[in-house]
């Protein structure tokens, strides 16, 4: 019996021409694909034919200013976006400017037909001076759904900036109220959860002690206010999207393209990534550099050749003059495509045991191995990201 439905259940970020050519090459299966409403139309020319179409406009990036000049530009097109971009005005906002804003943004979206659409919102702050605007924002939404006759569905964003918004209850309630309350009044079917502050691979104590359980607290309570059928995406991350998705908490994970597994505001400038490659024995991934090749050779020597991992490194030390040159994204993005498929091949009530499992050989195989390189911070020890990952499984 096929099981493509189950094998779809991801929703990976485009955002660029070459995540047009990853996503044919690797993930063309997805049932849906995001795309920003920002060279919209480019983008969906390059998209394979399977998959359904998410527009998301980018109004989360009018979180601070200023942006990048070319995100202050693509804003200026939408009327009244500097007054929303205002923050005295968040807090006492007009109506009739909020409407004129989310028309303009949404039917520019509707141009390309989407099936899902996302709600104009802002991201959250340790406060409630955005609640007024993003409930304004919800509501002309609705209002633009119903005049507009949009056949597809309304996907709620829930942009978390900071782990203080997540990580303790009392900080939790007011924001998903918030959410709860965004969520009616806008008439959606979906949200779209992310902590755009969460690195998960980064290794550090706070990310088992607080940040992981605070997460996996956050989408329990939000289950338990949201309709029952609605549907939740959550991430991009490298593993917890993946987690929380195993555990039954999300619908979909929101996956990167063989880079950005963290979540990036748009109009943030961003600094240029290290070229990384993924190890599927760990379940994670290391910065390539002439110290990691030095110890891929140790690790060789410690793994017994009839371990797979023992393959696997085999293999990336032959190559390695190729992952120097920095083409791997399409390497991380297999390897990342297989772990979720591995998952996807276990019944729904065993994928969080299943997940464990995994992750706990992960870590005993890491245990074994030297340090990696400096390049890997708080994570040098190999069995790190999987050890935290397991933790949140269960």
């Amino acid at each position: 019996m096929l099981k493509t439905s189950r094998a779809a259940e991801h929703v990976p970020f485009v955002n660029t021409e070459r995540d047009c050519g990853i996503l044919r090459s690797v993930f063309a299966d997805s049932e849906f694909v995001r795309v920003p409403l920002r060279g919209c139309k480019d983008l969906v020319a390059k998209l394979p034919a399977g998959p359904k179409i998410w527009v998301d406009a980018g109004i989360d990036g009018l979180d601070r200013w200023p942006v990048e000049d070319k995100y202050k530009q693509y804003l200026e097109a939408f009327s009244d976006s500097d007054r929303v971009a205002d923050p005295v005005f968040r807090e006492k906002p007009d109506a009739a400017a909020v409407r004129r804003f989310v028309n303009c943004v949404l039917d520019a979206c509707a141009t390309v037909r989407p099936t899902w659409l996302s709600i104009p919102q802002l991201p959250m702050t340790a406060d409630s001076t955005r609640n007024r605007i993003n409930r304004e924002l919800a509501s002309a939404t609705r209002q633009w759904a119903a005049n507009s006759r949009f056949a597809g569905r309304l996907v709620l964003p829930v942009v978390f900036t900071h782990q203080s918004q997540v990580n303790l209850k009392t900080a939790r309630t007011p924001k998903v109220t918030l959410v709860t309350q965004c969520y009616n009044l806008a008439g959606a079917h979906g949200a779209w959860v992310v902590d755009s502050s969460l690195m998960d691979q980064e290794g550090s104590r706070p990310l088992e002690q607080t940040r992981f359980p605070g997460l996996i607290n956050l989408h329990q309570e939000l289950l338990g206010c949201l309709p029952t059928d609605a549907f939740v995406i959550a991430g991009p991350y490298w593993g917890m999207n993946m987690v929380l998705w195993a555990r039954g908490l999300i619908r979909y994970p929101a996956m990167g393209l063989g880079n950005y597994y963290q979540y990036h505001l748009p109009g943030s400038r961003l600094q240029q990534g290290k070229s990384r490659v993924a190890l599927g024995s760990l379940k994670r991934w290391v910065v390539v550099s002439q110290s990691f090749q030095a110890w891929l050779t140790a690790a060789l020597k410690v793994i017994p050749a009839s371990d797979p991992a023992h393959l696997e490194f085999a293999e990336l030390l032959t190559r390695f003059s190729t992952l120097l040159r920095g083409t791997n994204r399409e390497q991380v993005a297999r390897v990342y495509k297989a772990w979720f498929g591995s998952l996807v091949a276990v019944p729904a009530a065993g994928r969080a045991l299943a997940m464990y499992q995994q992750l706990s050989s992960a870590y005993v195989l890491g245990k074994s191995l030297p340090e990696l390189p400096k390049d890997e911070g708080s994570a040098r020890r190999p069995e790190r990201v999987a050890q935290q990952l397991m933790l949140a499984c269960l």
